[in-house]
């Protein structure tokens, strides 16, 4: 057996983000997207993948540039701190990622140059002069037609009118190849009117691309022609290359490449999905394996933006709800896919129904009951229990809205698992019971839906299911459990002591 194949026979999952601009400073569309990633990644980790989770910040180009000399810095001082603060944000809401990539690093460097020096000797690149409309919040060209009362169709502010000689792309030789490949990939981009809308940018041709800037110099030099830099979007799309070692470590790329699942919004749609898929196709690399894009995160109907001033720094929301009322909120609240609209008032509802009344409450109820009843140990579950088959549906359920980026699917699920237990708590009445093998049954039962619960719910509220998982009176954590046999019903052992604690989430009020 090879070393090569030994490496694949352990399954592997490696996502990533976007990474983010650093002209702006985090706010919850950004942390919606990275929580997302951090919830899948935490999935697969229960299921005993090998996870690799990207994120990082994007730093080149002229919107930095600009925004540095605004705040009278160097491009480098800028991308320095603002950098910093998406890694302070990362850390507040329990983000566990691998790598964090900043594109100003050395080894991003040196694979933007080995992947464009490839393309260009494969034939993919010429030189060209280009004259039209830019908009420098998106370091984007755009054609007239494009233009929304000739302002910029994504952010709705002033276009430039930019000239300059530049490397250009051969995108439009990639038409039929795209098509090829979106033909034989039905997948590769979730959900599937994702998936259409890519084809139809195809559909309608293709043009040419810029790929280079002489009026800038922030930015990765071109090995072939020391007077251009790469022009960012270019630069930024290959970290996620660069992270698995593109270049530099082969073996390591073999094996975690065709793994990659990118998740990003709807409007980095064009990028990601046609002119990703062909760069790699130009420097002769297979595509992503799935892309799936999500929707706008709207603030009183608007996608937040910095000019409109909507922009909501997660910090503010976790000071009221906490780290994992926070996550719960945007996974369960906030389907992936469509545009989500985000009010504080339907923030604090879900907070309280789902977290409060429901997975709270049963636990307060089985922790006093077990203190008052059984001494505080908890006995063991019945393993005929009505409970036993609830699981076991919600389990397969669970795990097939996480294997589709599904968080608000998978939760829905888990919860129905709680709010079953609080129904049979309702129906059996254990307050009321005296000590018994009856008392016993009920209130094991309800320490192993906890304990399941626990579980399944670790992606989403990490923290909450590691102190439920204590005072249950288990060791260890959750986040070590393995799925598909740890969320077998039966395993909670019994014998072990139970605390009862505090309010796990005090209600909020509206």
């Amino acid at each position: 057996m090879t070393q090569t194949s030994r490496v694949r026979a352990v399954p592997r999952f490696y996502v990533t983000t976007p990474i983010y601009y650093v002209n702006d400073v985090p706010h919850i569309g950004h942390a919606y997207t990275t929580v997302t990633a951090d919830a899948v990644a935490r999935w697969h980790r229960l299921l005993g993948d090998d996870v690799y989770f990207l994120t990082g910040t994007d730093e080149h180009g002229l919107k930095v540039a600009r925004a540095a000399d605004e705040a009278g810095r160097t491009p480098g001082e800028h991308a320095d701190a603002t950098s910093e603060r998406f890694r302070e944000a990362w850390e507040l809401l329990d983000i566990s990622h691998d790598d964090f990539i900043r594109t100003t690093e050395p080894r991003h460097h040196q694979a933007v140059q080995r992947f464009l020096q490839r393309v260009y000797d494969n034939g993919w690149i010429e030189k060209g002069t280009y004259a039209g409309w830019y908009c420098v919040a998106c370091e984007a060209y755009y054609a007239e037609s494009d233009l929304v009362d000739g302002n910029c169709p994504i952010h709705g502010r002033p276009v430039e009118w930019l000239e300059e000689d530049n490397y250009f792309f051969k995108l439009s030789a990639f038409e039929q190849p795209l098509l090829d490949w979106y033909e034989s990939h039905p997948e590769a981009v979730q959900p599937e009117g994702k998936r259409n809308e890519a084809l139809g940018i195809i559909r309608q041709g293709l043009d040419d691309v810029s790929i280079s800037r002489t009026s800038i110099d922030w930015g990765v030099p071109v090995p072939w022609d020391s007077q251009h830099v790469f022009y960012v979007w270019y630069d930024a799309l290959i970290n996620y290359v660069t992270a698995v070692g593109y270049g530099a470590d082969p073996e390591r790329f073999e094996v975690w490449w065709p793994t990659v699942h990118h998740l990003i919004g709807k409007d980095i749609l064009r990028f990601h999905c046609v002119y990703w898929p062909a760069m790699l196709l130009a420097a002769g690399v297979e595509p992503p394996h799935r892309i799936h894009v999500h929707g706008f995160l709207l603030v009183g109907g608007e996608k937040m933006s910095k000019t409109s001033l909507n922009q909501i720094v997660p910090a503010d929301l976790v000071d009221d709800f906490g780290v994992d009322g926070f996550r719960h909120h945007f996974l369960r609240d906030q389907p992936f896919g469509p545009d989500g609209d985000f009010s504080y008032e339907g923030m604090v509802n879900r907070f309280n129904t789902d977290l409060a009344n429901n997975l709270g409450n049963l636990l307060s109820r089985v922790a006093t009951v077990v203190t008052k009843k059984c001494d505080g140990i908890g006995p063991q579950p019945d393993p005929d229990s009505p409970l036993a088959s609830v699981a076991r549906e919600v389990y397969e359920t669970t795990a097939a809205a996480w294997a589709e980026v599904q968080p608000s699917r998978a939760l829905d699920a888990t919860w129905r698992l709680i709010r079953d237990a609080n129904a049979h708590l309702e129906t059996n009445e254990p307050w009321k019971l005296e000590p018994g093998p009856q008392l016993d049954a009920v209130l094991g039962d309800a320490l192993e839906v906890l304990r399941i619960v626990a579980i399944l719910a670790t992606p989403a509220i990490p923290g909450t299911a590691a102190e439920i998982w204590r005072r249950i009176g288990l060791s260890g954590s959750p986040a070590d459990a393995r799925l598909p046999g740890a969320a077998a019903w039966g395993g909670y052992p019994g014998g072990v002591a139970v605390e009862k604690g505090t309010a796990l989430f005090p209600r909020i009020s509206s």
